[in-house]
This record gives structure tokens, C-alpha cells and sequence, in this order.
């Protein structure tokens, strides 16, 4: 697996949209984040773009991405927001140049076709807070996004959920959203799990929904030779006028207890306050134990 080099002072971060539109106004509190941290903001064409909800058009978007991929001089590709356009334009991009010259792709949400797609090239990627909620944030997540582009070495310990399922493993973290890792089944950007760590999350949602993606997953034999699973947030999670029966956290133990790995819900990751940096990936040691949680780069 290809990792980038990690940042440093004066080194140029772009801002891009992928997905939908969002104007300069929206990111200033990025802006003066990375100029805080001594780095130096570029932003994309796509940055005050529109075309209906997205950021201007698919040609538009993907020109934008590609101008700051195949720039040498940048040395990450902050993506400003998720919702939905990223799928639409990730067969127009040309990923020979990162192959040569590595650099970090930032974002979750939506991003997680970028960042599954970067997987099966073999290219690290930075699952991570976004300009357009990084005000929102929590400390501890905007620290976590600094110490993790800049090298500093980071280690995760939380408190344990009752319905974990304890064990240890050992693998390259992979994942991101839900719905993005369930609509990419069956393309050239489905993931490969076999022995690694999984990380999901998602937001707004059905419960009957949620099964429904874990089954084609299952399906699509994703957890068959998984090394262990990550559950960040479930947030905003609707229920029919009959109801499903289960919460999502009993939806995914549900499906989970025919294999052997360790589980570890209310990972801080995904649409929280407290979404904190992963580098997808990596190799990490999880274990879960009964009083605690703990992730580590190996």
C-alpha cells in the first residue's frame, strides 16, 4: 500500500468539491485552519460552482479534481463537502499521476468512493473531517486531523460498549460510508475485505434500509475473511409506520454472529461532532476489551 508523504509547513492543501456545491463563504473557517497550521490553501474552480445541487458539472468537477491531482506541488485534496455527485465522476478521472506521486485524499461521507476506489489502486487516504462541517467539530477531531497529516504518531482509546464483541486483530483499515461502500458493490471501486478492519458508518437512514445494505454486503462476502469491524455513527435513524424491530447496533450483531471477529461500536467516526481521523490503509491493531477500545497504527 502506497502512503503519502505526510505534510508539512508551506506545503499546498487544495479545496475541491466532488459532490455538491458549496461557496467560498462556507470554507473560510477551513481556510484559516490550514493557514493557522502554516499550510497554504488552494482552492478549486469548483469552489462557488453550480450546477442544480451539485458543484457545477460532472466534466466540471472532475476537471477540477484532476488540475489538483496531477499537480506536483499539492500535496492533499481536501474535498469541501459529501452528499451525493462523486460516484458520477469518478470514471472520467485519470489516476496515473498519484500512482508517481502520492498525495492524501481527505474527506468521509461521499468521499468514500475516492476512498475505496484509491484502496483498490493501493493508495492510503485520509478518512477525515471535512471543510464544510469543521467548525462543528471537537477539539480532540481537529486535532486528530492535524497530528495525522503531519506524521505525529496516533493511537485511539475509548471507552468500551456493552454490546462489543472483544477480541483482538490485526489488518489494513478500510470502510467509510455505508450506503457509498453498498452502491459501490459489483464496480472497479468495491472493496476488497479479506483480512482486514472494517469501518462503517452512515446517517439518515431507515432501519430497514440498513439491513438491507449489511445483507448485500454479506452477499458480496465482505465479511467472510474479515479481520474485524469498526462502527462509527449511526446517526438520524428513521423507523417506518410499522416498525423495523431493531435498532442499527442490533441490526449489525444480527448479522455478525455467525463470524468470528471482533466488533467496536460507537467508534468516533462518521456524521459526529467527534469524527476522528483514520488512515485508510493503514495497518492497525484493534482490540476490543471489556472495559476498553483500543486502535493502533502498527
Amino acid at each position: 500500500m502506497l502512503k503519502p508523504d505526510f505534510v508539512k509547513k508551506g506545503d499546498k492543501i487544495a479545496i475541491v468539491s466532488t459532490a455538491r456545491k458549496i461557496n467560498k463563504k462556507e470554507i473560510r473557517e477551513a481556510i484559516a485552519l490550514l493557514e493557522r497550521w502554516e499550510l497554504v490553501p488552494v482552492i478549486g474552480s469548483t469552489i462557488g460552482k453550480e450546477s442544480n445541487q451539485f458543484a457545477g458539472s460532472d466534466q466540471e468537477r472532475a476537471s477540477d479534481f484532476q488540475k489538483m491531482l496531477d499537480d506536483k506541488e499539492i500535496k492533499g485534496i481536501w474535498c469541501a463537502r459529501g452528499g451525493y455527485g462523486t460516484v458520477r465522476i469518478i470514471d472520467k478521472i485519470d489516476f496515473s499521476n498519484i500512482l508517481k506521486y502520492p498525495k492524501w485524499i481527505i474527506g468521509y461521507s461521499d468521499i468514500t468512493v475516492l476512498h475505496s476506489h484509491l484502496h483498490r489502486l493501493g493508495i492510503s487516504s485520509l478518512h477525515a473531517p471535512m471543510p464544510i462541517d469543521i467548525y462543528k467539530g471537537t477539539e480532540v477531531s481537529i486535532v486528530s486531523l492535524k497530528d495525522t497529516i503531519f506524521g505525529k504518531q496516533v493511537k485511539y482509546t475509548i471507552p468500551s460498549s456493552k454490546k462489543n464483541i472483544l477480541g483482538n486483530s490485526r489488518g489494513e483499515l478500510i470502510g467509510g460510508n455505508l450506503s457509498i461502500l453498498y452502491s459501490l458493490c459489483g464496480s472497479v471501486s468495491s472493496l476488497d475485505t479479506s483480512g482486514k478492519i472494517l469501518c462503517i458508518e452512515d446517517v439518515d437512514e431507515y432501519l430497514y434500509h440498513i439491513d438491507r445494505m449489511l445483507q448485500n454486503l454479506k452477499r458480496n462476502r465482505f465479511f467472510d475473511n474479515l479481520s474485524g469491524l469498526i462502527v462509527g455513527g449511526m446517526t438520524k435513524m428513521h423507523d417506518n409506520n410499522i416498525p423495523f424491530g431493531k435498532k442499527a447496533k442490533n441490526i449489525i450483531l444480527d448479522l455478525v454472529k455467525e463470524y468470528d471477529f471482533p466488533v467496536a461500536f460507537k467508534f468516533p467516526v462518521g456524521h459526529i461532532e467527534d469524527n476522528r481521523a483514520l488512515i485508510l490503509g493503514a495497518e492497525v491493531s484493534l482490540k476490543v476489551e471489556k472495559d476498553q477500545v483500543t486502535l493502533t497504527y502498527v
